[in-house]
């Protein structure tokens, strides 16, 4: 599985003031990446956008979409505080990146 992330997705993993919340996530994503499809606790949000939900921390987010085997886009991150918004925050980039016909 290719896994590829959005700008918008990079600087919010960037952001965590947590190293060891980080280094879960991103070991998380690792093992979505070796297991060539998406792992651990997955909830489907719509419009194409599935979340990595995480239970540690606050209740870490990241959406993603997926096209068959072959690619998991990240597309953002949140928490579970501010889950709605995140969502629909998801929904309107993949929908953007659709549109410029990046997806």
């Amino acid at each position: 599985m290719r896994i590829e992330t959005t700008d918008e997705f990079d600087a919010w993993l960037d952001k965590l003031k947590n190293g060891k919340d980080r280094a879960k996530i991103i070991s998380r994503i690792r093992q979505c990446d070796i297991a060539g499809k998406p792992v651990g606790d997955i909830n489907t949000v719509g419009e194409g956008v599935a979340e990595l939900r995480f239970h540690f921390g606050p209740g870490y987010r990241v959406y993603f979409a997926q096209k068959g085997d072959i690619l998991m886009l990240l597309l953002a991150g949140g928490t579970k505080r501010g889950q709605q918004a995140d969502i629909d925050h998801a929904h309107s980039l993949l929908k953007q990146l659709k549109e410029e016909h990046q997806w």
